[in-house]
């Protein structure tokens, strides 16, 4: 099961490190590994998240701002990522501290399962079994924060530099289709069990628990990087040149240099750090409640809901590989900027829509189709961008503050929007997409500022237009 990631041509080289050197038949195994990881992941999260945990929430007639609470706490608990990547680099392997933190994560929603079981048996409330919920998509949340960051820094490790647009868009792709399926049958599956939506939730867990250990087996499949070891050869380009075969590296001056010290002298990775904060802030003051506001407001079955969720799936798959060739071309900020002018546009489309047929049939697909392709490209190239910010010698620390204050900033707007969705103030959920497309719009300009470094101008940028090649064509003739 090669995931179409044999079509990357992975030069013909090795990876070398202080201890050991990785072939790239190894490489190549590990990518297609971690491709595989990413389907059976991409089945963990659909089944524990989304549309689908936002309904069993509705069935037991939570509010908006117990809806808003449970959406922040996955991203407030990034804010353990960076105690995760120190303790992560305190370890002689990236593989097995990554298991060590995932496994109890995965393990907790059977706590949920048997929580669901005690509920049908009229042995907890509904105000007790939303507690119950939310107490386990912490814990989950909190013990696999431990382990992202390190997570990252392994892929940063093991996927070349000039690829990593192509490889995280095909394996971003091979998840979104996985995606697309997975909430399509999981949302009639839920919307036409017999025994009810709740059970059939319970069931789905089941599923989601299983596959969320599968996806760890494959991870165990991945070339193991020790985090103190940094490689000593890396790839340059396609066509495998090498930028240092043994370039010098003062290893005793890494020990001593602090990860704080070297970040606090990162003006361009700090100036990161602030728009992606300010930006997550924005984006998800609404966009927790999208789904909220069709299954409450609209009233809308789940089971459309989950079809319409699936058009996002549907929107990454066909435009993630194209958006990772580009991006490794022209660089990252660039469509990262024209994506996020789109996802700060696209709250104000949702004021039109009601539960009329051209809304049903072309407004919200359009929506959730528009939402799909602009948030893989802004997925995409954040990732590809913090990995090429990131010191070479204490990613793990960067990839966790970043995901802190990204978490932290994304939470309080989750809060702030369900404050504001109560109060009639706002006129609801409404007028608070108003106000998040606003501050989305604002939250851009400071990535615009942000000084380039190392990404092409929008000069360069018209050298992989069409126009470029109309005027080679011209000379031609």
């Amino acid at each position: 099961m090669d995931l179409g990631l044999n079509a990357i041509d992975i030069p013909p080289i090795e990876l070398e490190t202080h201890s050991n050197r990785i072939p790239t038949t190894e490489i190549r195994r590990s990518l297609i590994a971690s491709s595989t990881d990413g389907v059976f992941a991409a089945i963990y999260s659909n089944l524990t998240s989304g549309v689908l945990l936002s309904n069993f929430l509705i069935d037991l007639h939570a509010n908006s701002f117990e809806v808003g609470i449970l959406a922040a706490i996955p991203m407030l608990t990034n804010v353990v990522q960076p105690l995760g990547a120190w303790w992560g680099d305190r370890w002689t392997s990236r593989r097995d501290y990554c298991s060590i933190v995932n496994i109890p994560a995965r393990f907790t929603w059977v706590l949920l399962a048997i929580g669901i079981g005690l509920y049908t048996q009229h042995l907890l409330d509904n105000r007790s079994m939303v507690i119950w919920t939310m107490v386990v998509v912490a814990v989950s949340h909190l013990l696999s924060g431990l382990g992202s960051a390190t997570w990252l820094s392994w892929m940063a490790a093991l996927v070349p530099s000039k690829l990593r647009g192509r490889y995280f868009g095909i394996r971003n792709t091979v998840a979104n289709l996985t995606s697309l399926i997975v909430v399509t049958l999981a949302g009639f599956w839920v919307a036409n069990y017999p025994g009810g939506e709740i059970d059939a939730f319970e069931i789905a867990l089941g599923v989601a628990i299983v596959a969320g250990f599968i996806s760890l087996v494959y991870q165990w499949r991945m070339v193991d990087v020790h985090p103190r070891q940094p490689e000593i050869a890396i790839f340059d380009n396609f066509e495998g040149n090498l930028i240092s075969a043994t370039p010098t590296i003062n290893i005793t001056a890494l020990q001593t240099t602090s990860a704080i010290d070297t970040i606090l002298k990162d003006r361009h990775f700090l100036g990161f750090t602030i728009c992606f904060s300010v930006w997550m802030f924005a984006l998800n003051l609404s966009a927790p409640f999208f789904n909220l506001y069709l299954l409450q407001d609209l009233a809308i079955d789940v089971s459309w809901v989950t079809l319409y969720n699936s058009l996002t799936s549907a929107a990454n798959l066909a435009l993630l590989i194209p958006l990772g060739r580009w991006s490794d071309r022209i660089g990252h900020r660039i469509p990262l900027i024209g994506m996020g002018l789109v996802m700060a546009v696209l709250p104000l489309l949702w004021l039109g829509i009601g539960t009329d047929i051209l809304s049903l049939w072309v407004g919200l697909p359009l929506l959730f189709l528009l939402n799909g392709g602009a948030s893989a490209a802004i997925e995409l190239c954040i990732n590809n961008l913090q990995i090429e910010i990131a010191h070479e010698h204490h990613q793990a620390q960067y990839f966790g503050i970043v995901a802190a204050m990204g978490g932290i900033s994304g939470s309080l707007g989750t809060f702030l929007g369900g404050t504001l969705a109560s109060l009639d103030l706002v006129g609801g959920l409404t007028g608070l997409f108003v106000i998040s497309s606003i501050l989305r719009l604002l939250s851009l300009i400071p990535l615009i500022l942000l000084p380039p470094e190392g990404e092409r101008s929008l000069f360069q940028l018209l050298k992989f237009t069409w126009l470029e090649r109309f005027i080679n064509r011209s000379d031609l003739l």
